[in-house]
């Protein structure tokens, strides 16, 4: 087959399962479920692979599976995340969330409809005797948990025998049509923070004989992140912004208890690293002249996502043979967190940005906003992207 041929046939193929994924995806929508109960979603996808003649298999942990298609010593893989966000409301459509407090609100089930619309054209090849590698599609639960699904795939053996990993994700910045791609550092190191403090408490009449607490508290939250941005290289983007603060009920006592809480974001693997001894002895030494107590509590969430060049260059190789040379879009780096960057600490590959902006609208509402609505029209390129980076891989 021709490389024309080989071309015309993935564009075919995908155009013919195009209005399902897209009925897959309203489904989706209409069921949203949180990270580690998408029971019915992975109920969903079983059924779909099962009827087309793969096997999959669940994962150890109940939700999420990962399957694999064709034959082959190694393999390519290309994952979509399943989980849902507990954000409320959404666009006003018949597909509109039917679970209160739960919604796609990130695009994961784009993300799944475009790998299942993927996962069955390659079936169809494999059975028309076109596919001549072999392909494992990750349908992987609780990206939105920190620190992420991905390393329950990984310990479930998600990678074995893998050469390389593709995954797509959402972004209404990029017109539909468009695929964002960039090596190097695509999103950020993602950790939160907890900072407590400790005082005796006292009357605020009288501040000189207790801890001011609060005031030590209010210190730490505008002196931390200054303090981190002058002991770490700046090039290493590292960012902590504050969520929440409490402390207190009345106005007249100083309280004996305070928290802050908030998010660490870097570029750098080796800065975020060096963050762990280095947050504890900076918010010592900012409340120590409070006579304060301080106790700092990091949860890691993922590492950055850091994309492989030649993962990059395949995909680009993918839109320009798909879509078109004017297809592929420089994009910048983000400090959102992605739990694609666990498996890249083990195999390298690659994420691009799904241009999913309506063409008739300038802006489109934010990721993880109530009013995110992508065009459905980005399942059709997602499944084609994958299909054919799968296919030139």
């Amino acid at each position: 087959m021709s490389h024309q041929l080989l071309v015309a046939d993935v564009l075919a193929r995908v155009e013919a399962v195009r209005e399902d994924m897209v009925e897959v995806r309203r489904d989706l929508h209409a069921h949203p479920e949180l990270g580690w109960h998408e029971v019915r979603t992975t109920e969903l996808l079983e059924k779909r692979l099962v009827d087309a003649g793969l096997s999959p298999r669940v994962l150890p942990t109940g939700t999420g599976l990962i399957c694999d298609i064709g034959s082959g010593d190694t393999c390519v893989a290309l994952r979509a995340d399943i989980d849902a966000l507990p954000v409320s409301g959404g666009v006003d459509a018949p597909w509109r969330s039917t679970v209160d407090g739960v919604a796609h609100a990130c695009g994961h089930d784009v993300h799944t409809a475009a790998l299942l619309g993927t996962a069955l054209v390659l079936a169809g090849m494999a059975r028309d005797g076109q596919l001549d590698r072999r392909v494992r599609v990750i349908f992987q639960p609780a990206e939105e948990v920190m620190p992420g699904g991905a390393l329950g795939v990984i310990a479930a053996g998600g990678l074995d025998g893998v050469r390389r990993i593709y995954g797509l994700h959402c972004d209404p910045r990029l017109e539909v049509g468009q695929v964002g791609l960039r090596i190097g550092a695509l999103t950020a190191a993602a950790d939160k923070l907890l900072v407590r403090l400790t005082g005796p408490g006292g009357h605020t009449s009288r501040p000189h004989l207790t801890a001011d607490l609060v005031y030590a508290l209010a210190t730490l939250v505008t002196e931390l992140p200054a303090a981190l941005s002058r002991r770490v290289d700046p090039r290493a983007g590292m960012s902590l912004v504050w969520g929440r603060i409490t402390s207190g009920s009345a106005a007249n006592a100083i309280p004996s208890r305070g928290e802050a809480e908030g998010t660490l974001r870097c570029l750098d693997v080796a800065a975020w690293r060096l963050a762990d001894e280095l947050i504890p002895s900076l918010a010592a030494q900012i409340v120590e002249p409070y006579g304060v107590e301080v106790d700092t509590e990091v949860t890691h969430g993922v590492p950055p996502v850091m994309n492989d060049a030649i993962a990059i260059n395949i995909l680009q190789n993918a839109v320009h043979q798909t879509l078109g040379a004017g297809a592929g879009a420089p994009t910048d780096q983000s400090l959102g967190g992605e739990d694609f960057a666990w498996y890249l600490e083990h195999v390298p590959g690659a994420m691009a940005r799904l241009g999913v902006r309506p063409p008739t609208q300038q802006t489109a509402a934010d990721l993880h906003t109530p009013g995110f609505a992508p065009s459905e029209e980005s399942i059709t390129i997602g499944t084609t992207i994958l299909t054919a980076a799968a296919l030139l891989d």
